[in-house]
């Protein structure tokens, strides 16, 4: 009698029933081992798909055992996951993975796929850098819980070195991650997604219907007339970079949306409906040259690629060479990652078609030459652009020309930022991690008018934020602008730099239509209230004074401004602007105990007596800091963590953290000690740090301070779960609370400050280096 199929199988039905049960926790084990250079979505899609491939094959699971014992059915599904994500290592694997081969469920169409902010994402980007093995002994030790030798046979069995534990032991990461991620209520399974390219897919259906019926017109035409020639194919204009197809959103969509961000905006402006401005803004951008980017190799002269090449109207203009009319399209070389100026380099050509390719928007091959609609190629009054002849119905847009400059101010002042020279006059500014790549889809339209002789154009793709200028009258120089924007609320879409004086001492801003009502005040003066400023019917403010960037500190001019009471009831923010496209959003957190005391939470809104107060005793400092510099800063928050009093009668002193939060995550930090009387005294900076915000709760900081006797005292204070700080090294002390102060001599000398916390972890002091963590 043979044996029931259901009864061999009962170690692979256990082997599933593991899987199914521990599938977030094997799921967050293969996306931290993945490499980070596959992105993203890439590395949730493989994460799943090596948890869900190792199930074992009927005969293949393991023996008997414990769950996580030597021969576990959790222990062979993770040795089988641990192989499938160590595996795809080599460009060959990581090419090979990232393309979606082998073709293996789970399969995503139509949606971009990342984990929510936090959590796991802030574990991968601690571990990037780290080889595979490394990252996979981490997450099974420190984050699984599993003992070290249990770890280390599992990695034995997967195939890691020998050394991957060792070096996983010394890494450094904060406690109170690593316990949010053992909470039993976070899933490393969830995911955020967000659609791709809904219109580009519709034109893909329609291109490839119109694709087929060509390729069998070729099919026939070669079957009747033998090999077709080079020209016989036309180029199809890129239909993304027409003006009549920006995305345009209803006035009102705001107050009908839970998503209140840049999305909401509606077009607005006295030129929305100005083709050859929107098409010229849609040029440059078509033709942007990525900031710092090599310039172009020098032409190769050579005969006409297709058929005659043909010079454009403005030939005689410098950037006539190059240019090829060809009937009602132009064609552009197929090695297109180059200009050519001069005559065409033999070769065959390429189309550009609005439905190939993920950049086939805007780009020629798809480097430095692109098609846009006729309206572009013309000249149009009072706005003349050398250099552009209309070819038919499309045209090319001159090739990027010029070395990438070493920085400029962005929007004439403020942070430096990367800048490239473009065609025509063109200057090219990024915010950091912002690449100028054309649209993949039909852009938003967010703003076209006039503004203080500028003509301006505002448009939202995606993450990023472009802004287009050129003068109204005359040729003047023309900027592009582009800033990130990703994940931006209800605070930090509230406004865009509209235009600049060319002295850069005033600004005017286009806020969102969610704002009810704005005005201005001087950070430096924390007992006067906002003025009022005056708000067009298409959201454009009166000029503002902006903070100067050079010279003395006398005034920080700032927005206070106010929600609609559709959004949220009483709710005023404070903006700065720090020269950069999108204001920064100022907060404040207040101190955990003493009066004015409050829970812990979020921040709070900049607007009270106490966060006036702490502001105007910090706002001079915001150049300082690095973040501020690169125009990578989406948020700025104080957080007055502690308060001690002085020995030698020094009065009550106050601790603060202030944090630049960047678009990217990271930010940077300095902790300041505010006497009663005196100037407040810089105690730590550190950069690229979660300190001092949401992963990075608990603080401690130590400095050497003279009391009014001149007496030397080491300093030291924590934030609120700190129970006791200890001093060793050239000072020996320790205090109970979150506050110490001990005698120290005059010279300085190295001190070592670790702080108790209530949960029984320690903390060490912020110092600009490894310090800081818990």
């Amino acid at each position: 009698m043979s044996t029931s199929p259901r009864f061999r199988s009962t170690a692979v039905e256990q082997a599933e029933a593991v899987l199914v049960e521990q599938y977030p926790r094997l799921v967050r084990l293969a996306y931290l081992t993945l490499p980070d250079s596959l992105g993203r979505h890439g590395r949730v899609l493989l994460a799943h798909r090596a948890v869900q491939r190792a199930l074992p094959r009927r005969g293949g699971a393991a023996g008997p055992g414990g769950p996580d014992g030597s021969g576990g059915a959790l222990a062979e599904v993770r040795v089988r996951v641990l192989r499938g994500c160590l595996a795809p290592a080599g460009r060959t694997g990581a090419a090979l993975a990232r393309a979606g081969w082998p073709p293996v469920p789970p399969f995503v169409w139509g949606l971009r796929l990342w984990p929510p902010a936090g959590g796991i994402e802030e574990v991968a980007r601690m571990l990037a850098g780290e080889p595979a093995p490394v990252r996979a002994a981490f997450v099974l030790h420190r984050v699984d819980g599993l003992p070290e030798e249990t770890a280390a046979r599992l990695l034995g069995a997967a195939g890691a070195p020998a050394d991957a534990m060792a070096r996983a032991l010394a890494l450094g990461v904060g406690e109170t991650l690593l316990r949010e991620l053992r909470r039993p209520e976070f899933d490393a399974s969830v995911v955020s997604t967000r659609p791709t390219d809904l219109l580009r897919r519709r034109r893909r259906v329609r291109a490839g219907w119109a694709a087929a019926a060509a390729l069998a017109v070729v099919a026939g035409a070669l079957a009747v007339v033998g090999p077709a020639r080079p020209h016989a194919s036309r180029p199809v204009a890129v239909g993304v970079l027409d003006p009549a197809r920006l995305e345009r959103v209803p006035a009102q969509a705001w107050a009908d949306t839970a998503r209140i961000d840049f999305t909401a905006w509606p077009a607005r402006g006295g030129r929305t409906s100005d083709r050859a401005l929107l098409g010229r803004a849609l040029g440059a951008w078509s033709s942007a040259s990525p900031p710092h980017a090599p310039a172009p190799p020098q032409p190769t002269p050579g005969p006409p690629a297709v058929g005659r090449a043909t010079p454009g109207s403005n030939a005689s203009g410098p950037h006539a060479a190059g240019w090829t009319a060809l009937g009602s399209a132009a064609l552009v070389p197929h090695a297109a990652d180059r200009a050519t100026p001069g005559p065409a380099t033999p070769g065959p050509a390429a189309l550009v078609s609005d439905a190939f390719g993920p950049h086939a928007v805007g780009r020629a091959g798809l480097g430095w030459a692109a098609l846009v609609p006729a309206v572009v190629g013309r000249d149009a009054p009072g706005a003349a652009d050398p250099g552009r002849a209309a070819l038919g119905s499309a045209a090319l847009i001159p090739a990027a020309v010029g070395r990438a400059g070493s920085g400029a101010e962005s929007l004439g002042s403020g942070g430096r930022r990367g800048v490239a020279a473009v065609g025509g006059g063109v200057v090219v500014r990024a915010a950091p991690g912002v690449d100028t790549d054309p649209p993949r889809r039909a852009p938003q339209l967010l703003y076209a008018g006039d503004s203080d002789g500028r003509a301006v154009v505002l448009l939202l793709d995606g993450d990023r934020v472009v802004r287009y200028a050129e003068a109204v009258t005359g040729r003047g120089a023309r900027e592009l602008d582009f800033a990130r924007t990703d994940e931006a609320g209800v605070t930090t879409a509230a406004a865009l730099t509209l235009v600049r004086s060319p002295d850069g001492g005033r600004a005017r801003y286009l806020l969102a239509p969610w704002i009810a009502a704005t005005g201005t005040r001087d950070l430096l003066r924390a007992g006067e209230d906002a003025k009022p400023l005056a708000l067009a019917a298409d959201g454009v403010t009166a000029p503002v004074e902006v903070p100067r960037s050079a010279g003395a500190c006398a005034a920080w001019p700032a927005l206070e401004v106010t929600s609609s009471a559709r959004i949220v009831e009483k709710h005023s923010f404070v903006l700065a602007d720090l020269g950069t496209l999108t204001p920064v959003h100022l907060t404040y957190t207040p101190l955990p105990d003493g009066p004015g005391a409050a829970a812990a939470r979020q921040p709070r809104e900049a607007t009270g007596a106490a966060a006036r107060a702490a502001w105007a005793a910090t706002a001079c400092r915001l150049p300082e800091m690095r973040g501020m510099r690169d125009g990578g800063v989406r948020a700025v928050n104080i957080w007055e963590f502690a308060s001690s009093e002085l020995p030698d009668g020094g009065g009550r002193a106050v601790w603060s953290c202030t944090r630049t939060s960047s678009w990217a995550g990271p930010g940077d930090v300095l902790v300041r000690l505010s006497p009663a009387a005196g100037p407040p005294q810089d105690v730590a900076r550190a950069p690229d740090t979660a300190a001092c915000g949401r992963f990075g709760q608990h603080l401690l900081a130590g400095t050497r301070w003279r009391s009014p006797a001149g007496r030397w005292y080491l300093l030291a204070a924590g934030s609120r779960e700190v129970t006791g700080i200890t001093a060793s090294g050239a000072v020996r002390a320790e205090a109970r609370g979150r506050t110490l102060a001990a005698p120290a001599g005059p010279e300085a000398a190295a001190v070592e400050l670790t702080g108790r916390l209530a949960s029984g972890g320690r903390v060490t002091a912020l110092d600009g280096g490894g310090g800081g963590r818990d």
